[in-house]
Formats: structure tokens, C-alpha cells, sequence
């Protein structure tokens, strides 16, 4: 930390806890004791039970999770390949046309996300590009929302890199290609793993413009959980949700561990 005195340091984790634990632990604390509750008496949820994790582990719940997981994958490798490939193209431009690539990529995020999911429902509802109706409509309108974040991260480290590493390979007699997959890329993994994990969450959570554009055989996670929650099974939601948070911290763990061996090379 930087302060040194004691007492200061005391109350800087006491302003910490008063803090974190209204706005950020008791939420989820609530919520995870809803989900093994049967009804809500007095302050606190009761009735102990585990019938909302046997319902959020199987059938259409398994079925949305799965789905949940199939987007966020997809929309985060399609967001780091674009992402990636447009930071390394615009590291090359000038500074104003770099400047007006920063902007186009950030709009999506600048915008509501049900701004964005309408654009796309009426873009690809007619031909020549007919996705409406299809789970890559919902796959489209994640990659677009997260694009920016993973455009963003590579950004920031490839202009923290050291141009010395890429000059000596080039010294030697590399090719640009060479450079780039032997070089750079390696350089930047630590960045591009963290930009995937970013990516991953966001897409796990997205609701807004999931609602607009969900075909009924491609339901992810968190549309069943708004409809759980939105006819009153506020138990049986609370279990979709700790569901939903389990497999995206599982998920975040096993990129942070690739993100920590990356790292260390």
C-alpha cells in the first residue's frame, strides 16, 4: 500500500470493508443464500434445500448454460483475432486515422446494448446476410459488444512493448511474418489472454441485446434467469445465477493460470 502508518492502514481497510461488503459481498452472499432457501422470512432467506441446483444442473437449464458457454467462446475468439489483428494494423497509422479506429471500435460499447442488438437485428434480417432467427445472430451481436475491450487491451501493451526485440529479429534476417508469430505475438500473450477472459465474462453476462435477438433453440443462461426471475421463482433463478457465476470464475481461473505460465516465459 502506499501509506505507511499503522493507524492509516487500519483506516484505509476499514473504509475498504464499509465499502466492498454493502455495494459488492452482501449482494452475492443473498443471492447464494436464496438459491438453497424455499421461502423468504423475516431479513434473511430459509428453508434449506438443494432442489434449485438439481433443476439448474439439467434439462433446460444445462441446455442454456452450455449455450451461454458456446457464445461467450465463440464471440471471444472472433472478438481477439479482430481485435488483435485491427491493434496491430493501427500501431502502423498515423496518429489521426489511429485515433478515428479507437473511436469506431469504442461505439459499441458507447452506445446501450439495446441500441447495438436492434442494429443488428435489422442489418442481418434481410438478405444477402439473413442471420435472424439463428444462433450466429446472437453470436454476432456478443463479438460486437466485446470487440472493443479486447482492441483496447492489446492496444495498451503493443505500446508498451520494446521495439528492441522486434529490430534484433529483423537484424538477423526475420521476416515481418516470422516476427510477428515468433516475436511479438509471444510478447503480447500475457495481454491477450487477459483480453480473452474480459471478453469471456462480459459475453457470459450480456442480457440486453440477447433479449433482442435469441432464437428459442438458442437460449443462453441469463435470458432463463430474467424469465425465472420475472414470474416470481426468485430461489430458482439465484441457483441459475450462482450457476452462471460458478462456470465463468472456472473459466477465468484456467485463463488466468495460462495468463500466469505466459507471464514467467
Amino acid at each position: 500500500m502506499l501509506v505507511h502508518s499503522r493507524g492509516t492502514k487500519w483506516a484505509v481497510w476499514a473504509l475498504f470493508l464499509v465499502l466492498f461488503l454493502p455495494l459488492f459481498a452482501l449482494p452475492l452472499l443473498v443471492v447464494l443464500g436464496a438459491s438453497f432457501a424455499t421461502h423468504w422470512s423475516s431479513i434473511l432467506p430459509s428453508g434449506p434445500t438443494t432442489a434449485h441446483y438439481s433443476a439448474a444442473t439439467r434439462g433446460e437449464a444445462l441446455q442454456a448454460l452450455t449455450t451461454s458457454l458456446v457464445t461467450a467462446l465463440a464471440a471471444s475468439l472472433i472478438a481477439l483475432t479482430v481485435g488483435t489483428w485491427a491493434a496491430l494494423a493501427a500501431a502502423a497509422l498515423p496518429k489521426r486515422v489511429r485515433r478515428l479506429l479507437d473511436a469506431l471500435f469504442v461505439l459499441p460499447v458507447a452506445v446501450p446494448s439495446v441500441v447495438v442488438g436492434l442494429a443488428i437485428l435489422v442489418a442481418f434480417s434481410q438478405p444477402p446476410i439473413l442471420l435472424n432467427g439463428t444462433r450466429w445472430i446472437v453470436i454476432a451481436a456478443h463479438t460486437v459488444l466485446v470487440t472493443a475491450f479486447a482492441y483496447q487491451s492489446v492496444s495498451a501493451a503493443i505500446v508498451r512493448l520494446d521495439p528492441a526485440y522486434e529490430q534484433a529479429a529483423a537484424s538477423l534476417g526475420a521476416r515481418p511474418g516470422y516476427v510477428l508469430w515468433r516475436v511479438k505475438l509471444p510478447l503480447l500473450l500475457p495481454s491477450l489472454t487477459a483480453a480473452a477472459g474480459l471478453c469471456f465474462a462480459l459475453s457470459m453476462g450480456e442480457l440486453s441485446a440477447t433479449m433482442m435477438l435469441y432464437p428459442p433453440d438458442w437460449t443462453p443462461l441469463p435470458v432463463l434467469i430474467y424469465a425465472a426471475t420475472d414470474r416470481g421463482s426468485l430461489f430458482a433463478g439465484s441457483a441459475l445465477a450462482v450457476v452462471l457465476m460458478t462456470a465463468t470464475l472456472l473459466v477465468l481461473l484456467a485463463v488466468s493460470r495460462i495468463r500466469t505460465k505466459a507471464s514467467y516465459r
